[in-house]
């Protein structure tokens, strides 16, 4: 094949292939979110309580063990998983129990949803119970504005012991 062939073959696929990705970047059109939707994103990332109290040893159960295993107190390193309920306007959305991570089951419990919801004004209640007995004992309430094509972010701080909405 001589070389002028060649040039014009190859700029022709070329072409063939930048018309493709030119296409297919534009088209078709993509919506994350339904139109007269708003996203609700839920994120955690939170460490339960611990699923039992630490126990005290007594002196003779201290006796009984290696001196330098003689910790005075028995803690187990199990913590209690996390359980998270959001409500929109009364109605349950979302009742998450996201699970100790780790190999003992120590670590944080992670959780993360995406929820598609109509727009307008909504009364959202989220709870969180991260102890053993399950008590929702944080818990928020609040009218809250959702606009089409808009993302409100539920998450938990816990330095602070609250649940945001950004």
């Amino acid at each position: 094949m001589n070389a002028g062939l060649r040039l014009v073959s190859q700029a022709a696929l070329y072409a063939a292939f930048a018309a493709f990705i030119g296409y297919f970047s534009t088209s078709p059109a993509f919506e994350p979110i339904a139109p007269g939707h708003a996203l609700l994103r839920i994120s955690l990332n939170h460490a339960g309580q611990r699923k039992s109290a630490c126990h005290v040893r007594t002196p003779e159960e201290l006796a009984k063990l290696a001196p330098n295993m003689r910790a005075a107190e028995d803690c187990p390193r199990e913590r209690a998983p996390v359980r998270v309920k959001v409500e929109l306007d009364g109605a349950a959305i979302a009742d998450i129990v996201a699970v100790p991570s780790g190999f003992s089951r120590d670590g944080a419990s992670v959780a993360y949803r995406r929820l598609a919801v109509p727009t307008g004004v909504h009364r959202l209640r989220v709870a969180l119970a991260d102890d053993a007995a399950g008590t929702f004992d944080r818990v928020r309430e609040e009218t809250v504005t959702l606009e089409a094509g808009r993302v409100l972010v539920v998450d938990f701080e816990p330095g602070k012991g609250s649940i945001l909405l950004r």
